[in-house]
């Protein structure tokens, strides 16, 4: 008897349906074929236990498995669910007399006691399975919520394989899992830890940030230790503009893909805010591996990427941002695969000004020599130096500052002129494909919308001349420039706001290691 279920094969962050089929004819053999790795081969005898343990016995039957399309690569455990109900469709143990196992998508790693885990990858599958016209889908139940968060689609959380059998049989009813994407998503977006209300003093930088932020820009805080570099980095994602649902779930998929979803499941309702240690490998920082997996990029992906004592990074590591800095993707290619991950993300680093910590500190004196202070620099390239628009000093504060106990700026506040810079900026790029945001204009849109006038373009001169600035480092200018005119709801670029554009780029300065 030939049965067929179906499955489904994450590849990147998208999914692709898996046909399983089963021909059961007399003999005592199994067959598995259409390309299995070694976790689905090693599937027959944790079937055979969970099917066992769960009094669904198998009679002795001759059984060819073949897993379509056969070029694609089935990988991981998640594939015991369709297996094992094909199984027993096959020696009809499970009688599909209404053409029930048709309609349903199923995934799920079997214990040997029939019990199901969760696996990976649940919300590509569950839209894959709404797109190609399933009538629902059946998960283990750790992962019903994150599966229900697709509309217009069935979603059962089960406990065991016997539970799943008896429903194709018709002896016993499922209850589908019911999620209220929309209201869950926007009850909880403005639910932050940190707030810039508890920041004391440091007015610049949260200027600074408030800048960043308006605009996507990439952000380098450099201070001695102390001086609360990581405490603000902390506090950027609250004055972020919300996410949208679009964004929310293709964040979410990433996450998904990657296992980091945990048992909550739904919609990612804040934007990521990703903080790898500095001894993350290349592999882990920008994704791949022998099962391809999402970097650390990847998960930051409409959020922030945080790296913290930028100059302890191995240097391959930190290279290796600078295509995803530009393109906003990252493509891992090796032999036998190649996969593209979304990694449009917002770059904000911290480092010490120099080995000690103290260069330019106001009241501890550094002991590195400038040779030691200019090495220490150079551990950051300059092209990837040039990508970071705003490169922003941070000193320690007073005691009177530190004493004042009245509060500062709330977040809420500054994500309210965050929130209208960026609607300035939608719908200036509203007929623009992939540009949301200042920090993404290319050069078409800088001269279209970032030009500045006579007075503005002299001082720029001056500049770049002063500072021997790169080309990079102009357009970073203007891109600042333009989302400063955006906070003061300004529809030309004002000499005074590339006069503080310019004021952002510290380290451009030819004597700052010199000080």
């Amino acid at each position: 008897m030939l049965v067929k279920t179906y499955g489904a094969a994450v590849l990147g962050i998208d999914a692709i349906p898996i046909t399983i089929e089963v021909n059961s004819t007399k003999g005592c053999m199994f067959y598995l074929v259409g390309l299995p790795d070694a976790a689905v081969k090693e599937s027959h005898r944790r079937i055979l236990s969970a099917l066992q343990e769960s009094g669904c016995r198998l009679p002795m039957t001759n059984l060819v498995i073949n897993m379509a399309p056969a070029d694609i690569r089935k990988e991981g455990a998640a594939y015991d669910l369709p297996l094992a109900i094909a199984m027993l469709a096959a020696t009809e143990v499970i009688r599909d007399e209404g053409g029930r196992l048709s309609r349903f998508l199923l995934m799920g790693e079997l214990s040997l006691d029939g019990t199901l885990q969760p696996v990976k990858g649940v919300l590509p599958m569950a839209i894959k399975a709404r797109e190609e016209g399933f009538e629902g889908m059946i998960v283990p139940r750790a992962n019903a919520r994150e599966a229900a968060v697709v509309n217009r689609l069935q979603v059962y959380g089960v406990d065991n394989v016997r539970q799943v059998a008896d429903f194709f049989n018709g002896q016993c009813d499922l209850e589908p899992t019911v999620v209220n994407t929309r209201e869950e998503f926007f009850a909880r977006q403005c639910e932050f830890d940190y707030d810039f209300a508890e920041v004391k003093g440091q007015e610049n930088v949260k200027r600074a940030l408030e800048v960043a932020a308006a605009g996507g820009h990439n952000i380098l805080l450099i201070g001695a230790p102390g001086s609360g570099k990581s405490m603000l980095a902390k506090r950027l994602p609250s004055i972020l503009p919300p996410l949208s649902l679009g964004e929310s779930l293709e964040t979410t998929k990433i996450h998904s893909v990657a296992g980091k979803l945990g048992s909550e499941g739904g919609l990612i309702s804040k934007r990521p805010f990703r903080d790898p240690h500095h001894t993350i490998s290349m592999t882990a920082m920008t994704g791949g591996g022998a099962n391809p997996q999402p970097g650390e990029i990847s998960l930051a992906h409409n959020g922030i990427l945080f790296l913290d004592e930028l100059p302890e990074y191995s240097r391959s590591v930190l290279e290796v941002l600078r295509q995803p800095l530009e393109d906003r993707k990252i493509t891992v290619a090796r032999v036998k695969y190649s996969v593209e991950y979304p990694a449009s993300f917002m770059l904000v680093a911290s480092m010490n000004p120099c080995p000690c910590g103290y260069y330019n500190h106001p009241t501890k004196p550094c002991v590195c020599t400038p040779g030691q202070v200019q090495r220490y620099l150079n551990r950051i390239s300059g092209p990837l130096l040039d990508r970071i628009d705003l490169q922003i000093e941070v000193t320690p504060l007073p005691f009177e500052k530190m004493a004042d106990a009245r509060p500062g700026e709330s977040s809420a506040v500054i994500r309210e002129r965050v929130v209208r810079a960026r609607r300035i900026q939608e719908e200036r790029y509203a007929a623009e494909q992939g540009i949301y945001c200042n920090a993404q204009m290319n050069s078409r849109l800088l001269a279209r919308f970032a030009r500045p006038d006579d007075a503005g373009l002299a001082l720029l001169k001056s500049a770049m001349n002063r500072l021997n600035l790169s080309a990079r480092a102009y357009d970073r200018i203007l891109k600042v420039s333009r989302t400063i005119a955006d906070l003061e709801g300004s529809e030309v670029i004002l000499p005074v706001h590339l006069a503080e554009a310019i004021g952002y780029r510290n380290l451009d300065r030819e004597d700052w290691a010199s000080r």
